[in-house]
Order: structure tokens, then sequence, then C-alpha cells
């Protein structure tokens, strides 16, 4: 029994020894109680500034996504307004298209006259020539006329004096 108590004993010192060991590990891992406060203190203050800047962070989430409202806003006006010019621009361009095509209509027509016009004017030139030398045949038939009444007329002028000569001697 003795060597039993001695064994137990033994034990009971060998686990005291190992608790006593433990609790000193623990004593050592432990901070002062200053110390202690001093951190408990730090963790108020750290924790006091965290839910600070939560807020802070949580009103400028908020400013940011009422910026972000305005400006999705102000994009949405810009591009309906971008819609708007550009309908508008595409109706000019419509508008303008159509007036352009009228104008090639009407210098299709007009080139069209212009063809006929030149086309009149060769015929006119043509007829022109026919006239010019029928002009100039009637003057050379006028020349000649003027050059033979011209004749008769010396001859009608010489009858007469010869008729004004004759006369008077046969009356006599």
């Amino acid at each position: 029994q003795l060597l039993e108590a001695k064994a137990n004993l033994s034990l009971a010192q060998a686990r005291h020894a190992l608790q006593l060991q433990q609790a000193k590990a623990q004593m050592n891992n432990l901070v002062p109680k200053k110390q202690f406060e001093q951190l408990q203190s730090s963790l108020r203050e750290e924790q006091c500034k965290a839910q600070q800047l939560q807020e802070n962070l949580h009103r400028q989430a908020e400013q940011t996504c009422r910026q972000l409202v305005r400006i999705q806003e102000e994009h949405e006006r810009l591009l309906q307004a971008a819609v708007e010019q550009a309908e508008g621009l595409e109706r000019n361009l419509r508008s303008a298209e159509a007036v352009l095509a009228e104008r090639a209509a009407q210098l299709k027509d007009a080139q069209a006259q212009i063809s006929r016009n030149k086309l009149l004017i060769e015929d006119l030139r043509e007829e022109n020539r026919g006239f010019a030398m029928a002009l100039q045949a009637a003057e050379l038939k006028q020349k000649s006329t003027e050059e033979k009444n011209q004749l008769l007329e010396e001859q009608a002028s010489a009858l007469k004096h010869l008729i004004g000569k004759i006369t008077p001697a046969s009356l006599s």
C-alpha cells in the first residue's frame, strides 16, 4: 500500500507540476490589468472610429448613389436630346434628299430641253444657210434685174429722146 501510495503521490506530483507549468504558461500569456484596461480603452476608441468610418462610408455611399442617379438622369436626358436631334437630322436628310431628287429631275428635264434646243438651233442654222443662199441668189437676181432695169431705163430714155426728135420732125 505504501508503494501504491508513493506511486499515486508521484503521479499526483507530476500532474500538479504539469498543471503548474500550464498555469505559468497561461500567466505568461495574460496581460497585466493596467495594460488590459489600456487595450480595452484602445479597443473602444477603435470601435468608435470604426463605427464613425462605417457611418461616413454609408453617407458617402448614399451621396454617391444620389450622384449616380443624377448622372444617369442627365445621361438619359442627353440621350433623349441626341435621339431627338438625330431624328430631326434624319427628317432634314430625307427632306434634302427629296429636294435633291426633285432638282435632279428638273436638271434632267432642263438637259433634255437643252438637247432639243440644240437640235432646233442646228435645224435653224441649216434653214438659215438655205435662206442665206436663197437671199444671195435673190440679191444676185435683184442685181441682175436692176442692171437690166437700168439698161431698159437707158433704152427708154434713149427712145424718148429719139421719139422726142422724131415726133417734131414727123409733125412738121
